[in-house]
């Protein structure tokens, strides 16, 4: 199988659990906090349970780290150097539930540390966008998918993204005080990639926790489109990492 068709198989099994997904998404669905405190409702686990099974018939090969089977199971004893999926069913279990449409199903697939793969589907949305190091692409309500690209640093001002559902506050502001911004935009979910793999935005800078599956699907995608996510310290975010919990990040375009 080539890495173009081994990457329409993800984006396939992830639309397969966002149609689970949507049969969950209406008015009065309950959610429960896990120990993190943290919701996940039966859509989470509907959609899991779509994914891993998929996974398995494609690469019995490749062990799979998934949100919520870490959340029931703990975490998965794997060779952290060898190739492993990061699976998160539902990415922003919020958003699903205060019916914005802004959540994603994210499967990305790791080598050596690096996202090298990365599939970011919405549901509500009937879009999928997709990485590889051929490039990006975005395939909206079943048409081709077309090739996107993050745009370069504007010099008039840069379009920031900030989570909707997690307040930063000062720690960003500060961030942001030495940075031209044109426009400030609330968003959720891995989409905030996604629109910066696009070329509609520029800037991502987070300073809340994350954990590797919220964000290994969405990198994938916004470096194969040429952009970027580094630690403050301007190193690549890595995968692997103990816990598997991000530090502070900034996800941006085509910014050097």
């Amino acid at each position: 199988m080539t890495t173009a068709e081994f990457l329409t198989a993800l984006s396939s099994i992830a639309e397969r659990a966002g149609h689970e997904i949507l049969r969950h998404y209406h008015p009065g669905i309950e959610a429960r906090l896990k120990n993190d405190r943290s919701p996940v409702t039966a859509a989470d686990e509907a959609a899991e349970s779509v994914i891993l099974p998929a996974l398995a018939q494609l690469a019995s090969d490749i062990p799979c780290v998934a949100e919520e089977a870490v959340a029931r199971d703990g975490l998965p004893q794997i060779d952290l150097k060898a190739r492993f999926f990061l699976v998160d069913p539902l990415d922003g279990t919020r958003e699903f539930l205060a019916g914005s449409g802004e959540f994603t199903v994210n499967i990305g697939l790791i080598e050596d540390g690096r996202p090298v793969l990365g599939v970011v589907h919405l549901p509500a949305l009937a879009a999928t966008y997709a990485g590889e190091p051929g490039g990006a692409t975005l395939a909206v309500a079943g048409e081709e998918p077309r090739a996107i690209t993050a745009r370069s640093k504007p010099a008039d001002g840069v379009i920031v993204l900030a989570s909707r559902s997690h307040n930063e506050g000062s720690e960003l502001d500060r961030y942001l005080a030495e940075i031209l911004v044109s426009e400030r935009i609330a968003a959720g979910s891995s989409l905030k990639f996604c629109r910066i793999a696009e070329g509609l935005a520029d800037l991502y800078p987070r300073f809340g926790r994350t954990m590797e599956w919220d964000t290994a699907a969405g990198q994938a995608v916004l470096v194969a489109a040429g952009g970027s996510v580094v630690t403050l310290d301007d190193h690549s975010l890595s995968y692997g990492k103990p816990g598997f919990v991000n530090p502070h990040f900034i996800a941006r375009g085509r910014w050097k």
